[in-house]
């Protein structure tokens, strides 16, 4: 098995590592949660890296990798969720549009089928990702007690539920309507996938 796809098992088999860690609630067990997932989000960067300096690419590799991605993010958003921070139905919407769009980019890739993506699902991933970077970073500081009771004000600013809430919402928003476009813009390509033409 080529190297890209060990990391990508790498992230799989991390990401319930982070998960159960994070939920331990230890202030300890959620720094070391954060640089699980840090080293778990590397993998995903290196792996596409080696992927493409090296042409490792595999069948397998194609399948799994788009899909270890989604596991580790939506892994983190439910973790959010269980500790209070996210809701759920958000949440719950994001991952159902993520993995459908992804199973359908991979059903596609297996057909031989290139399908378009534009640069709204490319901010889609970024806004996603820069705010459960930020939300995993921010929770995760709070954590030191000194700086927690240095800068308690600080951190109940960057943690205001409200702001979260809109946050979520608008990134929630987006989410689904990049998925409806998604959908929409290559709807002939998704006919021709159901009804098995080429």
């Amino acid at each position: 098995m080529v190297l890209p796809n060990q990391l990508t098992i790498l992230r799989i088999i991390l990401t319930p590592v982070f998960l159960v860690l994070f939920l331990m609630g230890e202030p300890l067990t959620i720094q070391i949660s954060y640089v699980v997932f840090l080293v778990a989000a590397i993998t995903d960067w290196y792996d596409g890296w080696l992927a493409r300096k090296f042409n490792y690419i595999t069948e397998w590799g194609k399948f799994m990798d788009p899909l270890a991605d989604k596991i580790l993010t939506s892994t983190a958003f439910v973790a959010f969720v269980i500790v209070g921070v996210l809701p759920f139905w958000m949440v719950l919407l994001i991952i159902i549009r993520d993995f459908l769009i992804t199973l359908i980019r991979i059903y596609a890739d297996f057909r031989k089928v290139t399908f378009t993506t534009t640069r709204t699902a490319q901010l889609k991933t970024f806004l996603q990702m820069f705010f459960l970077y930020y939300l995993l970073l921010i929770y995760t500081l709070k954590t030191f007690e000194t700086l927690q009771f240095t800068y308690k004000n600080l951190f109940d600013f960057l943690l205001n539920p409200v702001g979260i809430y809109i946050t979520m919402f608008l990134i929630t928003l987006f989410t689904v309507i990049t998925g409806i476009t998604y959908i929409f813009s290559n709807r002939f390509l998704i006919k021709k996938l159901i009804k098995g033409e080429n």
